[in-house]
């Protein structure tokens, strides 16, 4: 696991999928902090991760890196951590439009394609 301090490319993030999954990365953005942690099993362990380094649980979304797929394949806003009835989002998937372009952005500024 780790907090990305500097951008990473494509190809490194094509390394890093293959270590566990072959074909994606787990990813989880701190909206609020314009963070991203990345390489993990399981969204939930980013999420506790993020959280010991300063996060809040609610600015915290789980999506999925996929570096060998197009550039609209690439981001995928699936996690079991984004179920959250609390924040008006009742499925795995990020449901706010304004908070996929936040996502977005801020994956856009971590990983350069």
């Amino acid at each position: 696991m780790q907090i990305l301090t500097e951008p990473k490319t494509i190809d490194e993030l094509r390394i890093i999928a293959k270590n566990i999954f072959e074909n994606l990365v787990k990813a989880v953005v701190d909206v609020r902090r314009g963070m991203i942690a990345i390489d993990a099993e399981m969204h939930a362990d980013l999420e506790a991760y993020l959280i010991e380094n300063g996060s809040t649980q609610s600015d915290l979304w789980g999506i999925n890196l996929l570096p060998f797929e197009s550039e609209d394949g690439f981001l995928e806003f699936d996690s079991m951590i984004n179920i959250r009835p609390s924040q008006n989002n009742r499925s795995r998937t990020v449901e706010d439009a304004a908070l996929q372009e936040r996502i977005a952005e801020i994956v856009s500024r971590w990983i350069q394609k």
